[in-house]
């Protein structure tokens, strides 16, 4: 499956952005049936969990940092999966990254960018006036 996130850009501290991931080329997979986090990885920094749903119940995951501030979703007639992220602050500003992986990821490992197989490319997010 590849992967494209997109709605990146500049925004005050205090605004907003909805990030999206598209989804395409699943090869007879339905896009349900895959699990998607949201990474980020901001200069100088390994990349971190922000956020994750899995493809086989509503439960959502968030990293605590963005925990009552992020919230992720999935249209999956669209085949995409967005990330609201209101009240930004500027050590949110990093490369957003969707990432995907076929069926149930455990939740000992949802959090964990080696659990997942597939990439986007990432889009980038600054916050700062």
């Amino acid at each position: 499956v590849q992967l494209q996130a997109f709605g990146g850009g500049l925004v005050q501290p205090g605004g907003s952005l909805r990030l999206s991931c598209a989804a395409s080329g699943a090869s007879g997979r339905m896009f349900s049936s895959y699990s998607m986090g949201w990474f980020c990885q901001a200069p100088g920094k390994e990349r971190e969990f922000v956020s994750a749903i899995r493809s086989t119940d509503p439960n959502k995951y968030y990293a605590d940092s963005v925990k009552g501030r992020f919230t992720v979703s999935r249209d999956n007639a669209e085949n995409t999966v967005n990330l609201q992220m209101n009240t930004l602050k500027p050590e949110d500003t990093a490369v957003y990254y969707c990432a995907a992986r076929y069926g149930r990821i455990i939740t000992s490992e949802i959090k964990r960018a080696g659990a997942y197989d597939h990439w986007g490319q990432g889009t980038l997010v600054t916050v700062s006036s």
